[in-house]
């Protein structure tokens, strides 16, 4: 289980691993482009292959691109739904130059509309995006807290995108913060049981590549998406011992997205608590530590 966060790649792409070095982060998230703007990135070459001969020379092979917040699968404007599908297709093939496990996105949101009037329109969508980009990169679905009509706050409507199409490279991202406010117990043995058992029947677990470990400022049902650092929000640091020491997130990423303790993103301080929760439940540190390059 390796312990990464969430790096601003500010200043060139290879800026983001500095920044997880620094931090102690054993593998990152990114954004390629910026997260509010439809703008599309323009990585040179060149950029792309500092930031793999850092990512090398650094220790960390664990890579992941989040996509824009923009993107909307189930959006009613046929100008926003191709904009989206059009942004999910450069982010995988930025996935792809620099080396990335993947693409980690937000399905969107039906508002109001209902999940089976636009299940149809997002099938045509990822099946668009995962035909028109290389094969060596996940599109890698993210649960939802369940605010304004987002899709996949039910792990049942995960399954069905992942199960209707079918595709292989179709993954998931668990984020610890939206479960909770969705409504599924992760704080307690019993809860965390019959919440990944549900998970395991809807999805499967091997599906599961990558964990957001965030605590979360609303409890649980809260339906909300409100992420707070580790051990300060209504999961607690005994709720992430207990989610460490369930074999589901044996072998998933667990990448920081919360505010820090100083307000500016994830920070030393939260990596090191989860590397101490991590060292408490017996969990292996990484073979290939971080190292200054």
């Amino acid at each position: 289980m390796l312990i990464g966060a969430h790096v601003s790649c500010s200043g060139g792409l290879e800026k983001g691993i500095d920044r997880a070095r620094d931090i102690g982060a054993e593998a990152i998230q990114i954004f390629s482009s910026a997260p509010q703007s439809w703008r599309p990135d323009n990585h040179s070459d060149e950029s792309v292959a500092r930031f793999r001969e850092r990512a090398a020379a650094c220790g960390i092979d664990d890579v992941f691109i989040h996509a824009i917040y923009l993107i909307n699968l189930a959006a009613e404007s046929p100008e926003q739904l191709g904009r989206s599908v059009g942004s999910l297709k450069l982010a995988l093939k930025t996935s792809s130059r620099i080396g990335a496990r993947g693409v980690i996105f937000h399905v969107g949101s039906h508002k109001g509309a209902g999940f089976t009037d636009v299940l149809t329109q997002i099938l045509t969508a990822v099946d668009d995006v995962l035909a028109s980009t290389p094969d060596d990169s996940w599109l890698i679905l993210e649960n939802s807290a369940g605010m304004g009509g987002s899709i996949g706050s039910d792990f049942a409507e995960l399954g069905t995108i992942l199960n209707e199409s079918g595709n292989d490279r179709l993954k998931v991202c668990l984020d610890t913060c939206h479960t909770l406010a969705a409504g599924y117990e992760i704080r307690t043995q019993p809860g965390l049981a019959e919440t990944m058992d549900r998970f395991d029947h809807e999805v499967g677990i091997e599906r599961l590549v990558a964990v957001h470990a965030n605590d979360s400022k609303v409890d649980l049902s809260g339906g909300v998406d409100r992420h707070e650092n580790i051990g300060q929000g209504f999961i607690g640091e005994e709720g992430f011992a207990t989610i460490f020491a369930h074999e589901a997130f044996a072998s998933a990423p667990m990448l920081l997205e919360v505010p820090g303790f100083d307000k500016n993103g994830p920070d030393q301080q939260n990596v090191n608590i989860l590397r101490e929760i991590r060292r408490r439940a017996g969990l292996p540190e990484p073979s290939r530590p971080i190292v200054s390059a």
